[in-house]
Protein backbone atom coordinates (compact mmCIF):
# COMPACT_ATOMS: atom_id res chain seq x y z
CA UNK A 1 0.00 0.00 0.00
CA UNK A 2 1.19 3.40 -0.83
CA UNK A 3 1.68 5.49 1.85
CA UNK A 4 2.19 9.92 1.83
CA UNK A 5 4.82 11.10 3.94
CA UNK A 6 5.36 14.32 4.43
CA UNK A 7 9.09 15.40 5.09
CA UNK A 8 8.96 18.49 6.80
CA UNK A 9 12.88 19.93 6.32
CA UNK A 10 12.90 17.71 3.04
CA UNK A 11 15.11 20.14 1.11
CA UNK A 12 17.90 19.48 3.84
CA UNK A 13 20.59 17.35 3.96
CA UNK A 14 18.82 14.57 5.87
CA UNK A 15 15.55 15.58 4.11
CA UNK A 16 16.03 15.51 0.92
CA UNK A 17 17.65 12.13 1.16
CA UNK A 18 14.61 10.50 3.02
CA UNK A 19 12.49 12.06 0.21
CA UNK A 20 14.53 9.82 -2.26
CA UNK A 21 14.47 6.40 -0.05
CA UNK A 22 10.88 6.78 0.56
CA UNK A 23 9.99 7.62 -3.27
CA UNK A 24 12.60 4.61 -4.41
CA UNK A 25 10.18 2.31 -1.94
CA UNK A 26 7.22 3.30 -3.92
CA UNK A 27 5.58 5.62 -1.25
CA UNK A 28 4.92 9.16 -1.81
CA UNK A 29 7.07 11.77 0.07
CA UNK A 30 6.16 15.49 0.08
CA UNK A 31 9.46 18.00 0.76
CA UNK A 32 8.02 20.26 3.28
CA UNK A 33 9.79 23.39 3.91
CA UNK A 34 9.98 27.63 3.74
CA UNK A 35 11.00 27.40 -0.11
CA UNK A 36 7.60 25.19 -0.46
CA UNK A 37 5.70 27.61 1.33
CA UNK A 38 5.38 25.85 4.70
CA UNK A 39 6.68 28.26 7.73
CA UNK A 40 6.21 25.66 10.95
CA UNK A 41 7.03 28.91 13.23
CA UNK A 42 4.43 30.37 12.56
CA UNK A 43 2.22 27.47 10.97
CA UNK A 44 1.90 29.18 7.38
CA UNK A 45 0.30 26.48 4.94
CA UNK A 46 0.78 23.52 7.66
CA UNK A 47 -2.65 22.58 7.07
CA UNK A 48 -2.57 21.90 3.42
CA UNK A 49 1.42 20.51 3.33
CA UNK A 50 -0.75 17.47 5.70
CA UNK A 51 -3.35 17.18 3.84
CA UNK A 52 -4.00 13.66 2.93
CA UNK A 53 -0.59 12.39 4.55
CA UNK A 54 -0.52 9.13 7.05
CA UNK A 55 2.76 10.43 8.07
CA UNK A 56 4.82 13.09 9.32
CA UNK A 57 8.80 13.21 9.59
CA UNK A 58 10.23 16.67 11.32
CA UNK A 59 13.86 17.23 10.11
CA UNK A 60 13.31 21.16 11.21
CA UNK A 61 16.19 22.06 13.28
CA UNK A 62 16.59 25.48 15.23
CA UNK A 63 18.70 28.14 13.98
CA UNK A 64 20.72 28.37 17.02
CA UNK A 65 22.20 26.34 19.65
CA UNK A 66 21.56 28.82 22.72
CA UNK A 67 18.84 29.33 25.34
CA UNK A 68 16.84 30.23 22.41
CA UNK A 69 16.67 26.78 20.85
CA UNK A 70 13.57 25.43 23.02
CA UNK A 71 10.75 27.96 22.17
CA UNK A 72 11.93 27.19 19.00
CA UNK A 73 10.65 23.71 19.63
CA UNK A 74 8.06 24.09 21.89
CA UNK A 75 6.20 26.83 19.24
CA UNK A 76 7.04 24.22 16.27
CA UNK A 77 6.01 21.19 18.11
CA UNK A 78 2.69 22.57 19.26
CA UNK A 79 1.91 23.58 15.69
CA UNK A 80 3.33 20.52 14.26
CA UNK A 81 0.67 18.51 16.52
CA UNK A 82 -1.96 20.69 15.80
CA UNK A 83 -2.16 20.30 12.38
CA UNK A 84 -0.95 16.80 12.80
CA UNK A 85 -4.58 16.21 14.43
CA UNK A 86 -6.45 17.87 12.41
CA UNK A 87 -5.08 16.01 9.44
CA UNK A 88 -5.61 12.81 10.92
CA UNK A 89 -1.85 11.95 10.60
CA UNK A 90 -1.22 8.67 11.87
CA UNK A 91 2.12 8.78 12.59
CA UNK A 92 4.89 12.08 13.55
CA UNK A 93 8.37 10.61 13.75
CA UNK A 94 11.44 12.95 14.67
CA UNK A 95 14.62 12.88 14.64
CA UNK A 96 16.96 13.42 17.69
CA UNK A 97 20.44 12.85 19.18
CA UNK A 98 21.73 9.63 21.00
CA UNK A 99 22.43 10.29 24.46
CA UNK A 100 20.34 14.16 24.77
CA UNK A 101 18.74 13.16 27.66
CA UNK A 102 21.91 12.99 29.22
CA UNK A 103 23.58 16.30 28.42
CA UNK A 104 21.66 18.52 30.73
CA UNK A 105 24.40 21.19 31.00
CA UNK A 106 24.12 21.97 27.07
CA UNK A 107 20.83 24.30 26.83
CA UNK A 108 20.41 22.85 22.85
CA UNK A 109 20.28 19.09 23.99
CA UNK A 110 17.54 19.97 26.53
CA UNK A 111 15.96 22.35 23.84
CA UNK A 112 15.73 18.81 21.86
CA UNK A 113 14.68 16.60 25.26
CA UNK A 114 11.32 18.98 25.29
CA UNK A 115 10.82 18.33 21.28
CA UNK A 116 10.97 14.56 22.36
CA UNK A 117 8.83 15.12 25.42
CA UNK A 118 6.16 16.90 23.45
CA UNK A 119 5.63 14.50 20.79
CA UNK A 120 5.26 11.57 23.13
CA UNK A 121 2.60 13.88 25.28
CA UNK A 122 1.04 14.57 22.32
CA UNK A 123 -2.45 13.42 20.11
CA UNK A 124 -0.22 11.32 17.63
CA UNK A 125 1.50 8.14 17.41
CA UNK A 126 4.74 8.63 17.05
CA UNK A 127 8.94 7.03 16.57
CA UNK A 128 12.14 9.36 17.63
CA UNK A 129 15.13 8.24 16.22
CA UNK A 130 18.07 9.12 17.85
CA UNK A 131 21.24 9.15 15.93
CA UNK A 132 25.00 10.34 16.81
CA UNK A 133 26.81 13.26 15.37
CA UNK A 134 26.78 13.12 11.55
CA UNK A 135 30.18 12.29 9.25
CA UNK A 136 29.41 15.89 7.15
CA UNK A 137 29.44 18.22 10.43
CA UNK A 138 33.14 17.18 12.09
CA UNK A 139 34.49 19.90 10.15
CA UNK A 140 32.68 22.24 11.52
CA UNK A 141 33.27 20.79 14.98
CA UNK A 142 36.70 21.06 14.31
CA UNK A 143 36.11 24.87 13.33
CA UNK A 144 34.86 26.04 16.60
CA UNK A 145 38.06 26.11 18.12
CA UNK A 146 40.59 26.47 15.70
CA UNK A 147 42.68 28.61 14.54
CA UNK A 148 45.51 28.89 12.29
CA UNK A 149 48.27 26.40 13.49
CA UNK A 150 46.03 24.65 16.35
CA UNK A 151 42.80 22.79 16.84
CA UNK A 152 41.49 22.55 20.38
CA UNK A 153 39.46 19.33 21.30
CA UNK A 154 37.81 17.57 24.34
CA UNK A 155 38.62 13.76 24.23
CA UNK A 156 34.99 13.00 24.32
CA UNK A 157 33.99 9.39 22.91
CA UNK A 158 31.92 9.81 19.80
CA UNK A 159 30.41 7.33 17.53
CA UNK A 160 29.67 9.05 14.12
CA UNK A 161 27.33 8.29 11.12
CA UNK A 162 27.22 8.86 7.72
CA UNK A 163 24.06 11.36 6.67
CA UNK A 164 22.88 8.93 4.62
CA UNK A 165 22.70 6.20 7.17
CA UNK A 166 20.65 8.74 9.56
CA UNK A 167 18.33 9.25 6.43
CA UNK A 168 18.05 5.28 5.83
CA UNK A 169 16.79 5.20 9.42
CA UNK A 170 14.66 7.74 9.08
CA UNK A 171 13.02 6.56 6.05
CA UNK A 172 12.67 3.34 7.57
CA UNK A 173 11.00 4.13 10.53
CA UNK A 174 8.77 6.44 8.87
CA UNK A 175 7.63 3.53 6.93
CA UNK A 176 6.97 1.48 9.25
CA UNK A 177 4.36 0.93 12.16
CA UNK A 178 4.79 4.01 15.12
CA UNK A 179 7.35 2.61 17.77
CA UNK A 180 5.98 4.36 20.67
CA UNK A 181 8.95 4.86 21.75
CA UNK A 182 13.10 5.31 20.65
CA UNK A 183 15.10 3.71 17.96
CA UNK A 184 19.01 4.99 18.60
CA UNK A 185 21.21 4.47 15.28
CA UNK A 186 24.89 5.01 15.22
CA UNK A 187 28.19 4.41 12.82
CA UNK A 188 30.43 1.34 13.34
CA UNK A 189 33.27 3.03 15.83
CA UNK A 190 33.67 4.76 18.55
CA UNK A 191 36.94 7.60 18.74
CA UNK A 192 38.00 10.47 20.72
CA UNK A 193 37.08 13.57 19.50
CA UNK A 194 40.47 14.86 19.66
CA UNK A 195 41.68 11.81 17.59
CA UNK A 196 38.81 12.16 15.41
CA UNK A 197 40.00 15.85 14.22
CA UNK A 198 43.82 14.64 13.98
CA UNK A 199 42.25 11.23 11.51
CA UNK A 200 40.46 14.27 9.61
CA UNK A 201 43.33 16.67 9.19
CA UNK A 202 45.83 13.90 8.11
CA UNK A 203 42.98 12.89 5.35
CA UNK A 204 42.86 16.50 4.61
CA UNK A 205 46.19 17.21 4.44
CA UNK A 206 46.12 20.48 6.81
CA UNK A 207 49.63 20.38 9.41
CA UNK A 208 47.65 22.05 12.04
CA UNK A 209 48.09 20.42 15.22
CA UNK A 210 44.95 19.00 17.56
CA UNK A 211 45.62 19.68 21.38
CA UNK A 212 43.91 17.78 23.48
CA UNK A 213 41.66 20.73 25.73
CA UNK A 214 38.41 21.35 27.36
CA UNK A 215 37.25 23.62 25.01
CA UNK A 216 33.96 23.65 22.57
CA UNK A 217 30.52 22.22 22.86
CA UNK A 218 31.19 18.77 23.80
CA UNK A 219 33.55 19.37 26.26
CA UNK A 220 30.42 19.50 28.25
CA UNK A 221 29.63 15.70 27.40
CA UNK A 222 29.61 13.42 30.15
CA UNK A 223 31.46 9.98 30.03
CA UNK A 224 29.64 8.05 27.09
CA UNK A 225 26.69 9.68 27.01
CA UNK A 226 27.18 10.36 23.06
CA UNK A 227 27.85 6.50 22.15
CA UNK A 228 25.20 4.41 21.43
CA UNK A 229 23.20 2.29 23.41
CA UNK A 230 22.73 -1.56 23.82
CA UNK A 231 20.25 -2.27 20.42
CA UNK A 232 21.60 0.71 18.77
CA UNK A 233 21.28 -0.50 15.19
CA UNK A 234 24.70 0.16 14.17
CA UNK A 235 25.10 1.73 10.95
CA UNK A 236 27.43 -0.05 7.68
CA UNK A 237 29.64 3.07 6.39
CA UNK A 238 32.72 3.43 8.43
CA UNK A 239 34.53 6.76 8.56
CA UNK A 240 37.48 6.73 7.05
CA UNK A 241 35.87 4.62 4.47
CA UNK A 242 33.98 7.89 4.01
CA UNK A 243 36.16 10.71 4.34
CA UNK A 244 38.60 8.38 1.71
CA UNK A 245 35.88 9.14 -0.74
CA UNK A 246 36.05 12.74 0.05
CA UNK A 247 39.87 13.17 0.13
Amino acid sequence: MTVKIAVLGGTGLIGSQVVKIVQTAGHEAVPVSLSTGVDLLTGQGLDEALTGAEVVVNLTNSPTFDDASPAFFQTTMDNLLAAAGRAGVGHAVVLSIVGVDQVPDLAYYRAKVLQEDILKAGPVPYSIVRATQFFEFVEAILSWTADDTTVRLPSTPVQPMAAADVAQAVADVSMGAPLQGIRNVAGPDVFALDELGRITLAARGDQRTVTTDSAGMFAAVPGDALIAPAGAVIAPTAYREWLGCRS
